[in-house]
């Protein structure tokens, strides 16, 4: 089918930088696809930033300071915890069953 080939790529390289959700073949919480802003897209896979890290809490020569939780987060005088890096999904082209785009 041409649109999972060459139609798909097009379809893709087209739409970076809007919202994408994208549901692959396989099962668990990635069955629940995922969302996020497409990154890129080449032959092989897309890349979707699916959660957008947060800004450093304490800018240098500020005076906060940082304690280190039981599990890693990050307790700063700003009330931060959580996963300060973000994410990205890296998607195989041969898994994706579905997608929209936002259509804003």
């Amino acid at each position: 089918m041409e649109f999972w080939g060459n139609g798909l790529l097009a379809s893709l390289c087209e739409n970076i930088g809007k919202t994408i959700t994208v549901f692959t073949a396989s099962g668990g919480i990635s069955g629940s696809g995922f969302t996020g802003v497409l990154l890129s897209a080449d032959r092989e896979c897309i890349r979707i930033l699916c959660d957008v890290g947060a800004p450093p809490a304490c800018p240098v020569g500020s005076s906060c300071t940082n304690d280190f939780g039981p599990w890693g987060e990050i307790n700063d005088n700003f009330g931060f915890y959580g996963n300060p890096m973000g994410s990205v999904a890296i998607i195989p082209l041969h898994a994706i069953v579905s997608l929209t785009y936002n259509a804003i």
